[in-house]
């Protein structure tokens, strides 16, 4: 009877540890990237008897065994928050102390580091030898400005015109860029006295309303697109000396000859030359981050600009039930297997999704109807005790009867 009694001790000491992982499970429902865990039963050794029965002698709790699937994915309207659809664990660090998570909500410190939000631990970037590094916008947060190079323009300039006599079209208003993204606006005077032939004057009417920047000559061929040679106007903008930009070089281009894409010389059909486009722009300033599927930090400026930086790294391991957790929906790789480190989208990685978080996996009914049976579990081995207690009282009372 009294090995009865430890048997059943051993059960309810069981079922209840069983109940401990469970309500850590159901605690953690809504903690991103969290892996639900199983308690792990064994039955303890048997004792044989003369007659070869196998007694057991009852139930002992193992390691508890991680659930390492998917989780659903819940969009936050946040773009540094990230889910991976696949293999992977995000590879944070806290000095030379390297931690793997699931759980990618992020943000940037006020050290330019991308982190993680709960830990503050760094997000590794993989660079190209294999090496892991802080991931840093420090040297991102401006798009530096980039002078004017080229002006396209496009539209007709009638061939005709300056047949009887001298005719001049203005474009006015042509912003252009100098070195140090500061904006100029140009005027465009065009002048034409002899049938498809134009000669282009550059104005920068803030400066001087007469001073001619940069001269040329636009010729246009019988099938008017314009000639070989006579299709761009070269001039220099020059800032103010107290500004310390340098001059630069620009470009208007009148279009292609054989080509009608930019300006032609068709008579009759108006002339209403204008610009088409300019390839400069001031600097800008940082205004959005988020991440692509394979893992690139793509990010966007104030001036319109965009521009790529550093690609994020993914780990993975053969055997995950090494791997140990350490809180906050962080592992650990206590038992030194070696990680397999690479891109997102890349060998066995899944991909980035951004602007998403991975839920816990814990499934919410499944909990409940082990917690049933753990529940039946510890109240019949608590029977068990107490039909144990009364046959070994009844055994003293027919003891004390004699």
């Amino acid at each position: 009877m009294i090995g009865t009694l430890y048997k059943a001790l051993s059960g309810m000491q069981g079922f209840s540890k069983g109940l401990d992982v469970m309500s850590n499970n159901i605690s953690n429902m809504n903690s991103p990237g969290y892996k639900g865990q199983s308690l792990n039963f064994r039955d303890l050794f048997y004792r044989y008897s003369d007659s070869g029965a196998q007694v057991g002698q009852g139930m002992q709790t193992g390691s508890s065994r991680i659930n390492f699937a998917q989780g659903d994915f819940q969009a936050t309207g946040n773009p540094l928050d990230v889910a991976i659809d696949g293999n992977g664990f995000l590879v944070l660090k806290d000095g030379e102390d390297e931690f793997f998570t699931r759980a990618g909500q992020l943000q940037v410190d006020s050290d330019g580091f991308l982190v993680d939000q709960s830990t503050g631990h760094r997000v590794q970037q993989l660079l190209g030898s294999g090496q892991l590094q802080d991931i840093s916008i420090n040297n991102l947060e401006i798009s530096p400005p980039r002078a004017t190079a080229t002006v396209t323009l496009n539209g007709n300039l009638d061939r005709n015109l300056g047949t009887s006599g001298t005719v001049t079209r203005l474009i006015n208003n042509v912003t252009v860029y100098d070195s140090d993204g500061v904006l100029h606006t140009l005027q465009i005077q065009l002048i034409s006295s002899v049938p498809a032939v134009w000669t282009v004057n550059v104005y920068e009417p803030s400066v001087s309303a007469t001073a001619v920047i940069g001269t040329g000559q636009i010729q246009y061929q019988g099938n008017g697109t314009p000639s070989v040679g006579f299709h761009t106007v070269t001039v220099t903008l020059t800032p103010p000396a107290t500004s310390g930009a340098s001059p630069s070089t620009i470009d208007f281009e009148f279009g292609e000859p054989g080509s009608t894409a930019g300006t032609t010389g068709y008579s009759g059909a108006g002339t209403n030359p204008q610009v088409a486009s300019q390839d400069g722009f001031p600097p800008g300033a940082l205004t959005k981050m988020t991440l692509s599927e394979n893992g690139t930090l793509e990010l966007t400026y104030s001036n319109g600009e965009t521009a790529n930086g550093p690609r994020l790294a993914l780990a993975w391991f053969q055997q995950l039930q090494a791997l140990t957790p350490s809180g906050q929906s962080l592992f650990v790789n206590d038992s030194g297997q070696q990680a397999i480190y690479a891109h997102p989208d890349e060998s066995i990685m899944g991909k980035m999704v951004a602007g998403k978080i991975e839920l816990a996996n814990v499934v919410l009914t499944q909990q409940f109807t082990e917690m049933i049976i753990i529940q039946r579990g510890y109240q019949a081995c608590s029977q068990i005790t107490s039909v144990a207690n009364e046959m070994m009282q009844q055994l003293l009372n027919i003891q004390g009867q004699r």
